[in-house]
């Protein structure tokens, strides 16, 4: 790492080992933990959940320490997994020495390390979700000779008793500012800390959600990350959901990523932008517009995205979300700068030069080249996501469409230049697949589709059929049309998945 990467780092480990994390060894967390006064070390776990799970050490001596970094520990998978029957349920969890961060919410100074499950011969647990994850990348790399990133958008409610003064507009909450959002303070404060936790953040702002219902009030924010490798900009994700409801504890209010709050009202998604590298070179721009690379990964994401509904709308409220004018997407197109869309190419800053001298005519230096900012958004994603698997199926599906012989063709006919749900693009509209509008056909859209993940031995058989399995329990095909005008029914289903997600 560069001096001024170390000496601006907010995380605590960083600035004292002077490295990056990737470098991070056994020795370097015992000498940080020896010479910093922790006394406690936490291995945290995502299980099939998603949550991050817990499991705590009190350090009694530095070959104590050194056994719990060596060995791990063992741990019962059948409560984490429904997957694993009670009857041989042991694994092994053992950390990975580049996650760890000092808990900023312990008065005992606590080291936390995210964790790996590996089975009984010692080998990776084929159906762990970070494994999933971790094969799905590797075998893009394989394949493509590229790095594959992600970042992800996180979004989320605060709810809080009702506050007059100086109250929020309905549905106009986006980007508001003090004293007119409530809940800044929570939200700069959570982005601090998962900083210092090796989050890489992006920025973070309030967003359209805003509402009051009774003496309660919903105020929704955002926090988007920088483009990282997929394993970390998950973890990022994951410590980012945790942070913020320590934080809501803390702050005596609610922190919900339930995909929808109430009818009506803005829903919260969990976007993925994306983009590849090689050599330090974004290959998602050529010519000034999108490379044939950008637009095959695009197609594979469209022709898999119905399937993919399964590892990122898992709960019914998903599909309540999911409807139109709602700037949430229920066909399968594509677009740029549309929010209406599964798929859409933000501003890149492609053909954008000489702003920043425009907007200020003193600066006569010229920036210096710096790599293409340009990413593309998968927008159908939401809360109840078990974000490893909908990044490891995101992976899976954009490298079938580098590899598929007519994606260049797919995604010309499914790309459309407009808000698709203007009137002159009804006729269009009728010929473009939908989303699925349940978890019921969620789960058929997986089981016709499942080859394409379960392809190279990504998705273990096992886990897809627990998927379908899941996903077809709810019973919810028609769940909509069945609630229509009844909001009391819609509020007992809203409460039942609001901490769900």
């Amino acid at each position: 790492m560069r001096d001024s990467e170390i000496l601006m780092n907010p995380n605590d480990l960083v600035r004292y080992l002077k490295k990056d994390p990737a470098e991070f060894t056994r020795e370097d967390i015992i000498r940080f933990c020896a010479e910093n006064g922790i006394q406690m070390v936490n291995f945290r776990y995502a299980a099939e959940d998603g949550k991050l799970k817990t499991l705590n050490f009190v350090i009694s001596s530095m070959e104590h320490l050194d056994t719990i970094l060596s060995d791990g520990e063992r741990v019962d998978g059948s409560n984490l997994f429904s997957f694993i029957e009670a009857g041989s349920s042991d694994l092994y969890v053992i950390p990975r020495y580049r996650t760890a961060f000092v808990n900023p919410f312990t008065e005992v100074p606590t080291l936390e390390l995210l964790c790996s499950f590996y089975d009984n011969d010692g080998k990776p647990l084929e159906s762990s979700p970070e494994y999933v994850l971790r094969k799905a990348d590797q075998e893009f790399t394989r394949r493509t000779g590229c790095t594959f990133k992600t970042l992800g958008e996180l979004e989320y409610y605060v709810i809080s008793p009702k506050e007059d003064l100086y109250p929020g507009r309905d549905q106009k909450g986006y980007h508001s500012a003090e004293p007119f959002v409530k809940f800044a303070d929570l939200r700069d404060e959570a982005m601090r800390l998962v900083a210092r936790a090796g989050g890489r953040i992006k920025y973070g702002h309030s967003e359209v959600g805003c509402f009051f219902a009774g003496d309660a009030y919903y105020e929704q924010h955002e926090i988007e990350f920088l483009p990282m490798p997929v394993e970390q900009a998950v973890e990022q994700v994951i410590v980012a959901k945790w942070v913020l409801r320590m934080l809501g504890y803390q702050y005596g209010v609610e922190i919900s990523f339930a995909p929808k709050i109430t009818v009506g009202k803005a829903g919260s998604g969990m976007h993925f932008h994306m983009l590849v590298e090689k050599d330090g070179r974004n290959l998602l721009v050529e010519g000034g517009g999108l490379s044939p690379l950008a637009r095959k990964m695009i197609a594979g994401i469209l022709d898999a995205s119905d399937a993919l509904t399964a590892f990122g709308n898992t709960i019914p409220t998903s599909y309540l979300r999911l409807v139109p004018h709602q700037e949430a997407p229920t066909t399968i197109c594509w677009g740029d700068r549309n929010r209406s869309v599964v798929v859409r190419a933000p501003l890149g800053w492609v053909g954008a030069g000489n702003m920043t001298r425009d907007a200020n005519p003193c600066e006569d230096s010229c920036a210096e080249e710096r790599p293409s900012k340009q990413t593309f958004e998968y927008r159908v994603a939401d809360g109840s996501a078990n974000p490893y698997l909908i990044v490891a199926g995101l992976v899976v599906a954009a490298l079938r469409g580098i590899e598929m012989p007519a994606a260049l063709e797919m995604a010309e006919q499914l790309y459309v230049s407009g808000n698709i749900f203007r009137p002159e693009f009804r006729e269009r509209l009728a010929t473009f697949r939908q989303l699925p509008a349940s978890c019921v056909e969620s789960a058929e859209a997986l089981e016709a589709k499942r080859a394409i993940f379960e392809a190279d031995g990504i998705f273990p058989t096992g886990m897809i059929e627990s998927r379908i399995a899941s996903l077809k329990a709810f019973d919810d095909r028609g769940l909509s049309e069945r609630l229509y005008g009844n909001n009391e029914a819609i509020r007992e289903l809203v409460e039942e998945y609001l901490h769900i997600a």
